[in-house]
Formats: C-alpha cells, sequence, structure tokens
C-alpha cells in the first residue's frame, strides 16, 4: 500500500468513527457523478467553461439560442451516463436508515435513478423545463422531440466534449428556431439554477429541514465554493455536528471539517455503506 492508499484509509477509518452511529444528513457535489463519466467544475480536469448567466438568458434572444443549440447537442450524452458506485452506496444507507436524506448541486437526477428517494435537488434538474411566462411544466425529452422537428438540420453526435450541467460549446452562431412554450408562447427555461439566479427559498429551507433532522453531515464531491452548500456546512458546525468532508483537493469547508478524506467519493461511499451498518 502506496503512502497515499494508507493516507485513504486511516482518513477513511476516522470517518466511519465520526458517522458511526448517527443518522446523517448527505450534500453532494459534481465530485460524485465523475465516476460516471459526467466532469465536474473545478476539479483537476475540469474543462474551461463560461457558464450561462440569469441575466443573459432571460434578457437576450440570442443567448437563448446559442443555450438551446449547445444544450440539446449535448442532452443525448448527458442522459447516457448510470449511476457509480457512489450514488449505490448513499442508496444503500438510506435503505439501512442511516441517510435521511440527500440534497445535491447535481441536476443529473443520477442519486434518483440509483435508488435514493429523499432528495433535494438544491439547483434543479434537467428533466424539466418550465415556461418564464406562465409557469407551464413540460418533460424535457418533449422539448428534445420538438426541437429535432423544428430545426431538421439539427445532428446530435454519439460523442461530444461535454459539459458538467450537459451543455456542449456550439461554436459558431448558427441559425436555431428556438423551442417556446406550446400555451403561452412564452420563454421556456430548463428548471435548473443559473448563475445570477437564486435558489427557489422552499428548496433550500427543504435542505435545511434535512440538516436540522440529522446527528452528523456528509459532504461527498463538492468543493463548497457555491455559497448555498457552505451555508449548510455552516448550519451543521452552529449545531456542533460532526461534519466529513470527501472530496479530493481542499474545498472551502475544510477548516470546518471534523474529518477530510481526501480521495474519490466512490471508494470512501462505498466503505461508509459497508461499515456504517455494523456499527448501530
Amino acid at each position: 500500500m502506496t503512502t497515499t492508499e494508507s493516507l485513504f484509509a486511516e482518513q477513511v477509518d476516522r470517518a466511519i468513527d465520526a458517522l458511526s452511529g448517527r443518522r446523517l444528513a448527505v450534500l453532494t457535489g459534481a465530485g460524485v457523478s465523475t465516476d460516471s463519466g459526467i466532469p465536474d467544475y473545478r476539479g483537476e480536469g475540469a474543462p474551461p467553461r463560461t457558464p450561462m448567466t440569469w441575466h443573459d438568458y432571460s434578457s437576450s434572444d440570442a443567448a437563448r439560442r446559442r443555450y438551446w443549440i449547445g444544450s440539446h447537442l449535448g442532452w443525448k450524452a448527458f442522459t447516457a451516463p448510470v449511476p457509480n458506485a457512489g450514488h449505490a452506496a448513499l442508496a444503500s444507507l438510506e435503505r439501512d436508515g442511516i441517510v435521511n436524506g440527500i440534497v445535491t448541486q447535481n441536476v443529473d437526477g443520477l442519486h434518483l435513478r440509483a435508488g435514493s428517494t429523499r432528495v433535494v435537488e438544491l439547483h434543479g434538474t434537467m428533466r424539466r423545463v418550465y415556461c418564464l411566462d406562465c409557469g407551464q411544466v413540460f418533460d424535457r425529452r418533449d422539448i428534445g422531440e420538438r426541437i429535432e422537428r423544428d430545426n431538421p438540420w439539427i445532428s446530435v453526435p454519439d460523442s461530444v466534449p461535454l459539459g458538467p450541467d450537459g451543455d456542449v460549446d456550439p461554436g459558431a452562431d448558427l441559425p436555431f428556431a428556438i423551442p417556446d412554450c406550446t400555451v403561452c408562447g412564452g420563454r421556456l427555461k430548463p428548471d435548473v439554477v443559473f448563475f445570477g439566479e437564486f435558489i427557489p427559498a422552499e428548496r433550500f429551507r427543504a435542505a435545511e429541514q434535512l440538516v436540522n433532522a440529522a446527528d452528523a453531515l456528509l459532504v461527498a464531491g463538492s468543493s463548497l465554493v457555491v455559497n448555498s452548500g457552505i451555508r449548510l456546512v455552516e448550519r451543521a458546525r452552529r449545531r456542533r455536528l460532526p461534519i466529513v468532508v470527501v472530496n479530493r483537493g481542499t474545498t472551502k469547508g475544510d477548516g470546518r471539517a471534523t474529518v477530510k478524506v481526501d480521495g474519490g467519493t466512490s471508494e470512501a461511499l462505498a466503505r461508509f455503506a459497508e461499515a456504517l451498518p455494523q456499527a448501530r
């Protein structure tokens, strides 16, 4: 066993000690899905990106057109990944009564597909689209069919340089019929939180309730740079809950962590799923 492997094993053991006999709230970020083939935002090797902002999307037809082209080109690849061992481990811990729920910053839906049932999708989901003007909700698959019908030239490749939110840089500004609301003709938007947009208050309250009902907080695969994540960590700290952070590289919450595990989430979470039920 190398020094790095030995240190990782020691950190995992310390984390198990800190979490044993406790009911956990879990906060996950993009690092949980990297083993499924979805890149993260800020980790080593993360692709450069210029994320769509709420201001640009809501105020510019050109920005919406560019977003929908890139999002549609990436949709097929984004829905192809399957849950990995980390997702499966968290679902298992919920079935065992150890995890009381998951707050995820991801929009890929992989926790639900893995079998977790109490999931707060803090930043929304790519499965739904809604109208900014009348509030009507649509299934993303239906919107995809409309896009291909109205833009017969568009060809979705089997392999694309996928972004963390399923977006692709479309390159040139291509002619494209932007999908609109079939109810009122208004502007459609994926049900995800863009940069500069606020998380819905009721959604954040649901996340806070999971932390309030827990005996410990487990953070997996998040750098905690986004303010919503660090607010939940701070809530746990003020309640004097044990906080375990599992992430490759530093996070904004390392100074608040009871134990920091510097390594991959799949390996650590699988070990937790094996050890924690035996420790009750």
